[in-house]
């Protein structure tokens, strides 16, 4: 399975109502940790993404000048 940002982030929002609705301390404090471990995810799969995309530009790029100088 791909993991992906959206998916993280319906994590992150299925551990905040899980939060919500629970009436331990315990229980909630641990969703709420969880949610933002989960926010955290999607934050850096977002980052390696756009990361990633730069260098397939760059790349692309490079490959396109040294094409036109041949």
């Amino acid at each position: 399975m791909s993991a992906t940002s959206d998916f993280y982030l319906a994590q992150a929002e299925k551990c905040e109502t899980e939060a919500t609705e629970s009436a331990l301390t315990q229980v909630r404090d641990r969703n709420l940790r969880a949610a933002q471990a989960w926010r955290t995810m999607a934050e850096r799969l977002v980052q390696t993404e756009a990361t990633r995309a730069r260098q397939v530009e760059a790349a692309a790029a490079k490959a396109q000048a040294v094409a036109d100088a041949a």
